[in-house]
């Protein structure tokens, strides 16, 4: 039956062809003859592999491969130079073969989702006009830098696999708008990720994150999903001092090293003569953040942020 659908298409010049659910286990041989064919349909049956005839498609943009038993992506696909749309769910690929994105150069979505991929190549860089990319349901357990590099990429899901982190560079991803990254093992984020200005859907839904990145409030999000990660359990945090913020020995302390930080020649003589608190003073610490000397204690280049209040999301789970 297959094949008389291919032979109609062949006399009536189609442009598409459906072939879903056809119990197929090999593309019919015909099919390389449809050179006008622009989507091709081969959804839920048995395809294993592609034939070399494949490769004469060149006005192909859509091809829907879902719900197959491939092991890997076809190398064929590096001869559709006009492939825009390519589906690969629901199979059993492990692999992304390097050479494949060598001919994509003019893909726009890719859908791995539900296979058993380990590893992106390196060279998924060369898909510039990849604007949505979803591999949920792999077993990923790092995304390569080059992946960065895709400045088109809008949508990125990467959800249900094994990711520990996400990549320093992520925020050159400067169009991102959507990214998925539920049901991982990350245990943090980046602090680029807080320099995607465009970014409106964070997913980041059971993961084993213990806290935001700081500046987090600042992306304009629309949407943040953060349900099943540490950062939500309410916990007491002892403090250093109880009964005060500040001691006297504090304030006092810190007048003295603001001086001696300062270049007082006076003050640093009269230091030299009370050996106490030569030993006290010598005991300070500096903020990381400013530089600034103290004894025992320093918040004022902590800020706290009420994250309902400040990103106030449309949308926002796990943040109650």
């Amino acid at each position: 039956m297959a094949d008389v659908l291919v032979l109609r298409a062949i006399r009536g010049r189609a442009r598409s062809l459906n072939l879903n659910g056809r119990r197929l286990q090999r593309v019919p041989g015909a099919v390389g003859s449809l050179t006008q064919l622009t989507a091709l349909h081969l959804r839920n049956n048995a395809l294993s592999q592609l034939p070399g005839d494949v490769t004469a498609l060149c006005n192909l943009t859509v091809l829907h491969l879902g719900n197959n038993q491939f092991a890997e992506v076809p190398e064929e696909l590096k001869h559709l130079h006009s492939l825009e749309v390519l589906h690969m769910f629901g199979n059993r690929i492990t692999e992304i073969p390097s050479c494949v994105c060598d001919g994509l150069k003019n893909l726009k979505s890719l859908n791995l989702n539900n296979n058993l991929i380990e590893k992106i190549p390196g060279e998924i860089e060369k898909l510039q006009c990849l604007e949505k990319l979803s591999l949920n349901h792999n077993c990923l357990r790092d995304i390569p830098k080059e992946l960065c590099v895709l400045q088109n990429l809008c949508e990125l899901h990467l959800g249900n696999n094994q990711l520990e982190a996400l990549p320093e560079p992520i925020f050159l991803l400067r169009n991102l708008k959507e990214l998925r990254v539920y049901r991982n093992n990350l245990i943090g984020l980046p602090e680029g990720l807080c320099r995607l200005g465009n970014l409106k859907i964070l997913d980041v839904a059971g993961n084993q994150i213990q806290a935001f990145p700081s500046r987090l409030h600042e992306i304009p999000l629309q949407e943040l999903y953060c349900e099943e990660n540490p950062l939500l359990l309410k916990e007491p945090v002892s403090a250093i001092q109880d009964e005060e913020v500040l001691s006297l020995k504090e304030i006092a302390a810190r007048n003295i090293l603001s001086h001696l930080h300062n270049g007082s020649s006076l003050l640093h003589d009269q230091i030299k003569s009370h050996p106490e608190a030569r030993r006290l003073l010598g005991n300070r610490n500096a903020c990381a953040l400013c530089g600034t000397w103290f004894l025992d204690m320093w918040l004022e280049c902590v800020r706290f942020v009420d994250v309902k209040k400040v990103i106030n999301p449309v949308t926002m789970c796990g943040a109650s």
